[in-house]
């Protein structure tokens, strides 16, 4: 079994697409979006429709609930960047997808159990909205409460940066590991990275390859792929958008 691990994708069409392209060439059974489809980028309507056409598990983002509810934490480019996205979802020009996109965010779920594996959007503590980010393995009392909540193997997005963590608080970025990680005994949490909002320095799309043989497979192994993809024409797109703040577009160039 092949599973294809996406997360962030935030409105950015470009990347999803490029993401999707790559996934056809990899032998991809199933692909797993593990939320935030929507926020920032340009283009929600459209990525919605991809992820309900391409995903056979979609879990909520705290951005996804953010255009449904009050937007909770959110800096004032995000929060400006969701009530323009939630427009998006109300336009009268298309009705009738815009129910079927609301109903689909609606039922969304929050985490995805399918052991050894557990799929969340932020963390197994708060699937909706904990931060786990890499200097955190220092916080060894946060990342041990955390751990003691993963069965065997965690899969989660939200910081939009990639990489493995152990349950001994070691943290390995996918240059560190060729990217590629067999997952072995241990607990781990793997933090698959961001289509369209890459937070690491590469510009580039990112997503997670998992490969096992079924349930009772003991040599599960994951493969990060970096993906360019046309980030100057989502720039173009961001920018031409009053409510979506400039630098929500310029920092895809930096990947931050």
């Amino acid at each position: 079994m092949r599973r294809a691990i996406i997360s962030d994708i935030h409105g950015n069409l470009e990347a999803l697409d490029t993401v999707l392209s790559d996934i056809e060439t990899q032998g991809v059974d199933e692909i797993y979006c593990l939320g935030d489809i929507i926020g920032y980028g340009p283009n929600p309507r459209e990525c919605i429709d991809r992820v309900i056409e391409h995903c056979r598990v979609t879990l909520l983002g705290n951005h996804d609930q953010g255009a449904m509810f009050d937007p909770d934490g959110f800096n004032v480019g995000a929060e400006r960047a969701i009530f323009w996205t939630r427009a998006q979802l109300e336009s009268p020009s298309d009705r009738e997808g815009n129910e079927r996109r609301w109903e689909f965010l609606g039922e969304l779920p929050r985490a995805h159990k399918q052991p050894p594996y557990l799929f969340v959007h932020g963390s197994p503590r708060n699937p909706l909205s904990e931060y786990i980010f890499p200097e955190d393995i220092y916080d060894h009392r946060k990342l041990g409460r955390v751990f003691q909540l993963v069965d065997r193997y965690c899969f989660q997005g939200h910081t939009h940066v990639p990489g493995v963590f152990t349950e001994n608080f070691q943290f390995f970025a996918p240059e560190e590991i060729d990217h590629e990680y067999a997952l072995g005994d241990g607990k781990l949490m793997i933090n698959v990275g961001s289509v369209g909002q890459p937070r690491d320095g590469d510009p580039r799309a990112c997503y997670v390859i998992l490969e096992d043989e079924g349930p009772e497979s003991q040599s599960p192994r994951i493969t990060y792929r970096r993906v360019p993809y046309d980030f100057e024409t989502t720039i173009q797109k961001i920018h031409a958008i009053p409510d979506l703040e400039p630098y929500l577009g310029d920092r895809l160039r930096q990947g931050r």
